[in-house]
């Protein structure tokens, strides 16, 4: 079969990532390798000439539920976890400039002398330049996840995806890392994920993107090229209602 150019289903997409994807096989923070080989990832779709916007979470450096968990006073941890995705946003955007991929940090929280104030028609107009832009610091309020903050961003930015990068290649009925016989769905509902709690996003975030009707793409981060074969129609994942 002779490789073809990518059929473009999306024009433009949301990328959620965890944090904890960015520290490869290490325990905690970032490992430079791994943010490299995503920036590159993320390249191959840009290429295509999709609008690519990302939210990439802070669990590698700090998680705000965790740190609640041990006494810490809930608000304090979270926006102590918002602090910690624009860490990870700020090494994204130096991985993706690297290779020649113009990028803009947008942070939830004002930071002037690191990132640009989240304005919705600036960052749209960021995204018509074909600039990827990184959305972080999460909602800027407490007690939202990022998977919230992806698919608010999604919605306000007009996107028709958002992928959901994982460590497995789609949602499983049961964890397939500690059950053989796991199966994994091609498509399955919002309201099915939310019923049988199969841990795609927390359940705001399924309620948004079901509200809007966005779909959810829950794809292998770990996956040379999955990214950009999805878009081709290629690749394995599962569709999240839509």
């Amino acid at each position: 079969m002779t490789e073809q150019e990518p059929k473009i289903t999306y024009n433009r997409v949301m990328l959620k990532i965890s944090g904890e994807a960015l520290m490869g096989d290490q325990g905690f923070g970032l490992h430079p390798p791994t943010v490299q080989r995503i920036a590159e990832e993320v390249k191959s779709v840009r290429d295509l000439g999709v609008e690519i916007c990302m939210v990439i979470g802070g669990g590698n450096i700090f998680r705000g539920l965790q740190g609640s968990a041990q006494g810490m006073e809930r608000t304090t941890a979270d926006y102590m976890g918002m602090l910690a995705t624009v860490m990870n946003a700020l090494a994204m955007q130096a991985a993706l400039e690297s290779i020649g991929v113009f990028t803009r940090v947008i942070s939830a929280i004002p930071m002037d002398q690191v990132c640009e104030p989240y304005i919705r028609r600036r960052a749209v107009r960021h995204l018509e330049k074909k600039r990827v832009c990184i959305f972080a610091a999460g909602t800027g309020n407490p007690y939202f996840t990022t998977d919230t903050a992806a698919t608010l961003r999604a919605n306000e930015m007009a996107c028709q995806a958002v992928f959901k990068g994982t460590k497995v290649d789609g949602v499983y009925n049961k964890d397939p890392k500690k059950h053989a016989d796991a199966v994994r769905y091609d498509t399955v509902s919002y309201d099915e994920c939310l019923e049988k709690n199969l841990g795609v996003m927390d359940a705001t975030a399924i309620a948004l993107a079901r509200d809007n009707k966005l779909p959810i793409v829950v794809f292998s981060l770990d996956e040379p090229g999955g990214f950009r074969a999805i878009l081709s129609g290629r690749g394995t994942y599962t569709k999240v209602g839509g």
